[in-house]
């Protein structure tokens, strides 16, 4: 493989970069796959945020938001997720305040719906408890859960 130059990996990074929001670590690490060397790395890098190609808060405010738009996931979940890309903690919490609360309730009321459809259990106790089990799963907070069946139970008694 030929070796590329500061400028050509600038130029590729760049490309990178504008195909989707990325963070730091994510670009740092294919720029290692590329053959940068680390002063060429940090080098980039630098310019990179300079000129807002990376940018780790828009990064970690529209993971969380796509995250829990279209992979159904919960605040726990995405969490996880951004500080295995190494986002600051101050950046997850600003991301996660930035999810419209009413919005992820609805979502989450809605999967709990979907899920009780499909769960099959002996009773209603073991049912709910495949429904908590899976939610706990997408990275939904016990608590959030319990609250929201709740809401759900009261909801299909109204319907019925």
């Amino acid at each position: 493989m030929k070796e590329l130059s500061e400028k050509e990996l600038t130029d590729k990074a760049e490309r990178y970069c504008i195909q989707a929001e990325r963070c730091c670590s994510e670009v740092a690490r294919k720029l290692e796959t590329w053959g940068a060397q680390d002063t060429q790395t940090a080098s980039i890098m630098a310019h990179l945020l300079q000129e807002r190609f990376i940018d780790e808060e828009r990064f970690a405010v529209a993971f969380a938001r796509d995250k829990m738009r279209y992979n159904h996931w919960g605040r726990v979940k995405i969490t996880y997720a951004l500080r295995e890309k190494e986002v600051a903690q101050e950046q997850i919490q600003n991301a996660l305040e930035q999810l419209e609360s009413e919005e992820y309730d609805e979502m989450l009321q809605r999967i709990l719906r979907d899920k009780w459809k499909l769960v099959k259990g002996k009773n209603d106790y073991e049912c709910r408890q495949k429904v908590i089990r899976f939610a706990l799963g997408r990275g939904f907070g016990m608590q959030e859960v319990l609250h929201a069946l709740d809401n759900l139970g009261r909801g299909e008694a109204e319907d019925e």
